[in-house]
């Protein structure tokens, strides 16, 4: 089993920072990729940005995020982080964890981040 800890929401103003983390912990795991989701109310749940530690670190970022936002990965803490600049009022979502692990057929989540940008 693998559990995702999610940590850095919160409210921001409009053109304000943000960095979400989610650390992954368990035993006897492998990180294949990890990524972030987002779900806005009425909205369905969309990809903010994905890195894939297997095939060569491959990144995809949302085409609504692009250039905002950065996702990167500290493997020795096998953590991966998501710095959201230039934030505008329609990121406002939870933000999801969410992580492929090697040999572990089902993809996990973390338990939501609420980010708000509001003036």
């Amino acid at each position: 089993q693998v559990q995702l800890v999610e940590s850095g929401g919160g409210l921001v103003q409009p053109g304000g920072s943000l960095r979400l983390s989610c650390a992954a912990s368990g035993s006897d795991f492998a990180i294949y990729g990890m990524a972030w989701y987002r779900q806005a109310p009425g909205k369905q749940r969309e990809l903010v940005a994905r890195i894939s530690s297997g095939g060569g670190g491959d990144i995809t970022y949302g085409d609504s995020v692009k250039g905002r936002i950065i996702i990167f990965q500290d493997n020795a803490k096998n953590t991966v982080h998501l710095q959201m600049n230039s934030l505008k009022p329609e990121d406002k979502a939870v933000y999801y964890c969410n992580g492929d692990f090697y040999g572990l057929g089902d993809s996990y989540w973390g338990q939501g981040n609420q980010v708000t940008v509001s003036s």
